[in-house]
């Protein structure tokens, strides 16, 4: 997975590549999130994808490199990307991982070890991987499960996207 290492040059944005979905492949509304860290870097990418124009978010797709404070939640707790959608949502029931499952995805040529989060909240689907750069992106969908297809519309977004003008 040569096209996930770490960019030699650092974008105004983040210092790894975001992959998620390319907005161009997108119906609705993409927003997209920087988590700083208190000495300036980044510590994370989240978007928001809003299917058509505004009627809700349907998925958000996050990037945490290693080391980001995001990616530390106590056993039980959601992942961020999953509070973020339930924030969006305007949902305030209280969502806790009920459990977690393991399953192999290709992604092109590349093997991926997937884990399915199981939530309290069933309308919820959340899956999570490992990058080869040690960026775990985190899927979190609402109300429509994460099929293997949407592996295939993975791809590194442009750093443009993320610099600050």
């Amino acid at each position: 997975m040569s096209f996930l290492r770490r960019r030699n040059a650092t974008p105004a944005g983040p210092d790894f590549d975001v992959l998620a979905m390319d907005p161009g492949d997108w119906p609705g509304n993409l927003g997209a999130g920087l988590l700083p860290a208190p000495d300036g870097s980044c510590q994370g990418v989240f978007l928001r994808y809003d299917l058509f124009g505004g009627r809700g978010p349907a998925m958000i797709i996050g990037n945490l490199p290693e080391g980001s404070q995001a990616r530390d939640v106590a056993e039980g707790e959601v992942p961020f990307e999953v509070a973020q959608l339930l924030l969006a949502l305007e949902n305030h029931e209280e969502v806790t991982v009920t459990g977690t499952e393991d399953m192999p995805v290709m992604q092109g040529d590349n093997l991926m070890i997937v884990r399915r989060l199981k939530l309290s909240e069933t309308r919820i689907s959340c899956v999570q991987f490992d990058r080869s750069d040690n960026v775990l992106v985190t899927i979190a969908a609402w109300d429509r499960p994460i099929t293997d297809d949407l592996y295939a519309l993975l791809k590194p977004l442009p750093a443009e996207l993320f610099q600050q003008g």
